[in-house]
């Protein structure tokens, strides 16, 4: 069920409203939109009794949510969200795309930092660098946990990048949201619902990545885990899915695009290093991520990717992402998005 306020209603009245809600044993979820206030229901078995919300002053109507993905649905929100980040330009979301760069592994101090030097100086705002790795097998490099994730706190210090980085499970988790600005939920997490749950509990932005075989309602229901718990800040990745073509890694699915756009308001970027897991193919799909109306990408880069200790094989040089960032900047406004390169600190940051 949704509650719509009206354009007029006062806090007051939306707090009203939430206390009833919840004493009626349900959970609420204001959602404040240009215009006004929706309020989600969730934790109800059936319908909820209509009559007594509907009377409460500032309320406009309370009407049925058909989709399972009730918090996630455009019927909810309207507006599309954007997640912005503290002390920053930085956003996801909106008419800006957001360039999330930096290696699949932070292998030492020296590597990640030589990246960062050079994704900033093409103009990313984010930096993407594993500390936790899931690799397929167990005697592959696993990540050097919290020193990565001290390495990549650095990078923000010095350079301003945001950053985004995976939590495999509740221990890496909590790591991660002490050092990280996005919590990042892996593709064979994104059914980890109670990972989700307790990513929703910590109020910092969640980046859940399509699993290799999920539908669009599956994936969007990993999201409303998260956003069940009161954290409204979730971001989707599509990175591929598998299907029977043997010419890339992955599908990548950016046909998911206009899909999810149209049912959804929550933020989509497009991986296509792991979408394609072919380093000539990353540039080609980025553009067309753009052009089809993602809210930006996700790449990954390395300076010396033949010797890298994981994922070399997709990661582009730095040369060819700043070759991308400048075919991007032309591609953008062609849909009525901009690209404005590096990202600015205020003082109080």
């Amino acid at each position: 069920m949704l509650v719509v306020m009206k354009a007029q209603a006062t806090p007051e009245q939306i707090q009203a409203v939430c206390e009833a809600i919840e004493g009626l044993g349900y959970r609420a979820h204001p959602m404040p939109g240009a215009e006004r206030t929706a309020i989600g229901i969730t934790g109800n078995k059936g319908e909820v009794e209509r009559g007594n919300l509907e009377s409460l002053p500032g309320v406009s109507e309370v009407i049925r949510v058909t989709k399972a993905y009730k918090l996630a649905s455009r019927d909810v929100k309207e507006e599309d969200t954007v997640v912005r980040f503290a002390g920053t330009d930085a956003a996801i979301g909106g008419k800006e795309l957001a360039i999330v760069a930096g290696p699949c592994s932070i292998e030492s101090r020296e590597q990640a930092f030589t990246i960062a030097s050079k994704v900033v100086a093409a103009g990313a705002q984010f930096f993407r660098g594993g500390a936790f790795k899931p690799r397929t097998s167990p005697y592959a490099f696993q990540g050097l946990g919290l020193e990565a994730l001290r390495i990549m706190a650095e990078i923000r210090e010095q350079f301003g990048l945001r950053i985004v980085t995976e939590a495999l499970d509740t221990e890496s988790l909590e790591q991660v949201a002490e050092w990280a600005d996005v919590i990042q939920i892996g593709a064979r997490n994104m059914q980890n619902f109670s990972l989700l749950k307790k990513a929703g509990r910590l109020r910092k932005p969640v980046l859940v990545k399509r699993g290799l075989s999920a539908t669009l309602d599956e994936f969007l229901m990993s999201a409303e885990y998260v956003m069940s718990e009161g954290n409204y800040q979730v971001i989707l990745c599509e990175r591929g899915v598998r299907t029977f073509a043997d010419h890339a890694r992955n599908t990548l699915d950016l046909s998911i695009i206009p899909a999810l756009k149209k049912v959804s308001h929550l933020p989509i970027l497009i991986d296509p290093s792991h979408g394609t897991g072919r380093r000539d193919s990353v540039l080609p799909m980025a553009r067309a991520a753009v052009a089809a109306g993602a809210d930006g990408v996700m790449v990954e880069v390395h300076n010396h990717p033949e010797a890298a200790l994981s994922d070399g094989p997709q990661s582009i040089f730095p040369d060819q992402f700043a070759g991308m960032m400048n075919e991007l900047e032309q591609i953008a406004p062609v849909v009525g998005r901009t690209l404005t390169r590096g990202i600015r600190v205020s003082v109080e940051a």
